[in-house]
């Protein structure tokens, strides 16, 4: 068995590098320089590595081991990562890279730099090891983070020449996998009314925001808790100044569905949404990012796997699932095995608080060979 402890210091070295290039989303440049390091440091494991070429935010890049040929499927495993981060530039000097007892925290460490360093390390133990025999290929894209809208097409052509998908997202903090996830939807509503003066001739007016709050109400009602379906109304927008009736007001929101079915629901009951006083006009757009990845056969057969694999360290993996959406929603509705959640163990992410438990690097990255030694 590999001893993952005695790399935790080198792991550690890795990850502070990874998070202290800072790589928001929309900043091509920063996340091109993580890309850089990833493809570095794949290039030095042997890999094949691929750039994928693009202009809204950083190319993707893919690493190949032991490739299949074109068109085949041998007993691929498809590891999917994101470089970018939620941070903006500058962030480091608020919340810099830290060890304090066992924790390690920055921006990133936990979504998902955390996981880059745990495919890279396992990948390493097994080359020098001789055990990389295995047809591997990881996925490091960079626009997850803002909906994945460049590198869907890429996630999902990798995906279906696998065998099995690994996403390298972070764990829940009971250190379970993420077997199950809720699609994920926004929303838009917009309300027009009339603009008149508030004092001088306010019955003329016809109030934008009074129609958008009872939209709001009857929005509110299509959440189904017993189904795992929530409607949030995130932000409202309206009016100009205080004398004035306002005109226009916009609500946005957010949807996340745990049955497929629910979208058609939700999407209908929002655009049959009509206004409820004279002379007004509602207007909504809807789109669903990314469908619900459910724990189907197939995933329930890929998780009882890796628990055998697992209790093979001595480990008991559980199963769990998360509200919030991954790449791994896109892989779902393609009938390939998933597991999620493969990366560090912590909390607070997207906060200026976000941790990992710094031994969690060395035991996800055992589990990690062991899975693709074993399977």
């Amino acid at each position: 068995m590999l001893n993952f402890d005695a790399h935790l210091p080198e792991m550690l070295a890795m990850l502070k590098t990874l998070v202290e290039t800072e790589s928001p989303s929309h900043d091509k440049a920063a996340v091109d320089r993580v890309g850089a390091l990833v493809a570095q440091e794949c290039r030095r494991l042997g890999a094949t590595v691929e750039l994928v070429p693009n202009a809204e935010t950083g190319d993707h890049v893919i690493a190949r081991w032991n490739p299949v040929p074109a068109g085949e499927k041998r007993g691929e495993i498809v590891l999917m990562h994101h470089m970018d981060t939620v941070f903006p530039l500058g962030t480091l000097a608020r919340m810099p890279f830290h060890t304090q007892a066992e924790k390690t925290f920055g921006p990133g460490v936990l979504d998902m730099k955390g996981g880059i360093v745990i495919t890279l390390t396992a990948i390493a133990a097994l080359h020098q090891a001789g055990e990389l025999t295995r047809p591997i290929t990881a996925l490091f894209t960079s626009d997850e983070e803002i909906g994945s809208g460049t590198s869907r097409a890429l996630i999902e052509r990798l995906a279906r020449q696998s065998d099995l998908v690994l996403v390298m997202e972070s764990g829940l903090v009971d250190s379970s996998l993420k077997t199950w996830r809720k699609g994920v939807g926004e929303f838009v509503v917009r309300v027009r009314g009339r603009a008149a003066h508030a004092g001088g001739e306010h019955e003329k007016g016809r109030n934008a925001i009074r129609e958008l709050a009872h939209q709001v109400l009857e929005i509110e009602k299509l959440t189904d808790y017993a189904c795992g379906t929530t409607v949030n109304v995130g932000v409202i927008h309206g009016g100009t100044v205080t004398n004035v009736v306002p005109e226009l007001a916009i609500a946005e929101g957010d949807i996340r569905i745990l049955v497929a079915e629910e979208a058609g629901r939700i999407r209908a009951a929002l655009q049959s949404l009509r206004p409820a006083f004279p002379d007004t006009s509602v207007e909504v757009t809807v789109d669903f990012n990314r469908p619900p990845m459910p724990f189907g056969e197939k995933n329930q057969a890929a998780f009882a796997r890796a628990q055998q694999i697992a209790a093979t360290l001595g480990e008991e993996l559980k199963a769990g699932g998360s509200g919030g959406g991954s790449d791994a929603n896109f892989v779902a509705p393609l009938g390939v095995p998933v597991l999620d959640g493969f990366g560090t163990i912590g909390a607070d992410y997207h906060s200026e608080r976000e941790w990992i438990y710094t031994a969690s690097l060395a035991s996800r990255a055992q589990l990690t060979a062991a899975l693709l030694r074993n399977w």
